[in-house]
């Protein structure tokens, strides 16, 4: 069955970037902290990209992110999506208006412009193509920023959090929560590395 699992990193004090993002320097100042543990040789750190990444039948992201992915200093080779660890899944963009151009043309992008709950169907209908193909249970993943993450969980879009707490205090930036109402979160399962701890809970 095709879950809707969000998946960031954040820091101590709740912010998924730094001070100051921008489409040069997207996770702000000191932001970059956030995802060492992506960037890791610890086996245990290797395994939650491996096992988060092979999930992933279709991702959804904002506009910011991707402008910042999509961007001259974004994605590429080594620094793709699941860096390197799984194939290319579908991405799907909430946005207000698609861009006239995209760089990374070898991807597989479409982009929704009627809100997150359609982005979220869309990005489900894709996951379940790729499971039917792959004859596996693939899942959406919500991989950022944090306003999209943060909107589907206060909306009850999302089945699963997943958060990478870095050890971090950031002081400003891109929070993760601003607000909403009560949600009941089920914890599933930690994993503690020298750069992160990982936390997986179910939304009720």
């Amino acid at each position: 069955m095709t879950r809707i699992i969000a998946d960031i990193s954040v820091s101590l004090d709740g912010f998924v970037t730094g001070p100051d993002p921008g489409p040069d320097d997207g996770l702000g100042t000191g932001g970059d902290a956030l995802h060492t543990w992506a960037f890791s040789a610890d086996p245990d750190d290797r395994r939650v990209l491996r096992d988060a990444t092979a999930r992933s039948g279709a991702v959804v992201l904002g506009r910011r992110l991707f402008e910042v992915v999509d961007g001259p200093g974004g994605w590429d080779d080594e620094t793709g999506y699941g860096a390197g660890e799984v194939g290319r899944p579908a991405f799907v963009v909430v946005t207000s208006s698609p861009p006239e151009s995209v760089r990374l043309t070898d991807l597989d992008w479409t982009f929704v412009s009627t809100g997150l709950s359609d982005a979220v169907s869309a990005a489900r209908e894709r996951a379940e193509a790729s499971s039917s193909d792959s004859g596996r249970d693939l899942d959406v993943v919500l991989m950022g920023g944090g306003a999209t993450v943060g909107s589907a969980v206060v909306d009850g879009l999302v089945d699963g959090l997943t958060l990478h707490l870095a050890p971090v205090v950031l002081g400003a930036g891109t929070p993760l929560f601003t607000g909403g109402p009560p949600r009941t979160l089920v914890q599933r399962g930690v994993i503690a590395t020298s750069t992160a701890t990982h936390l997986t809970y179910d939304v009720v």
